[in-house]
């Protein structure tokens, strides 16, 4: 058991800080009960931090704030691999990952191609709703990001700011990216993601 837990640790710290994961992205290592066992240990012991049920983290520590909270991003990524599933920011979550938004929610949504679940993660509450093809088409890559969070800032509440804050953050292979994908937005996002992209993204 104690090889097992060594391992485990070695893959953790092999990772950045924050990291989180699921028995699943150990399964090289010993079977489903043993790597339970040992993820339990290792958590009791305060060496790792359990978030749910079979989901961990290798959390990240503030000199002044302590232990952080951890990014939901992160969170996603592993219940992502561990369910073979793609997830999809969204919301006012999705415009503050691009700077478009201050606020931070309490509850935070990202879409799926799987099955919902609901985490709950001290006074955050991360949920993963399913739904269409069609909304997935673009998960994980930036421009599913830009739609979402323009869909969520609303067509008549679009400002030059919001433009002018796209354009600057955005480099030239998210421009790319989000040229390519403009065609899974309704149509006055499509027009927005054309002007973002500008002229020279397509060639």
């Amino acid at each position: 058991m104690l090889d097992i837990e060594n391992k485990i640790l070695r893959r953790i710290r092999a990772n950045k800080d924050g990291w989180c994961f699921t028995p699943g992205d150990f399964t090289d290592f010993g079977g489903k009960s043993a790597l339970w066992t040992a993820l339990h240990r290792l958590a009791k012991r305060g060496t790792i931090r359990r978030l749910a049920q079979g989901l961990y983290d290798f959390p990240k520590t503030h000199a002044e704030l302590g232990i952080l909270s951890p990014d939901p991003e992160v969170v996603m990524q592993a219940l992502a691999r561990e369910r073979k599933i793609r997830v999809q920011s969204t919301g006012s979550y999705a415009a503050n990952l691009l700077g478009l938004s201050e606020q931070v929610p309490a509850r935070i949504v990202f879409l799926t191609d799987g099955a919902p679940r609901r985490i709950r993660i001290g006074n955050q509450e991360i949920v993963l709703r399913r739904t269409t093809p069609r909304n997935m088409a673009t998960a994980g890559r930036i421009s599913g990001t830009v739609i979402q969070a323009l869909r969520y800032i609303g067509k008549n509440r679009i400002t030059p700011a919001h433009r002018q804050i796209l354009t600057r953050r955005l480099n030239a292979s998210d421009k790319k990216q989000v040229y390519k994908d403009r065609l899974y937005a309704p149509e006055w996002i499509r027009r927005l993601m054309e002007e973002i992209a500008g002229e020279g993204s397509h060639a």
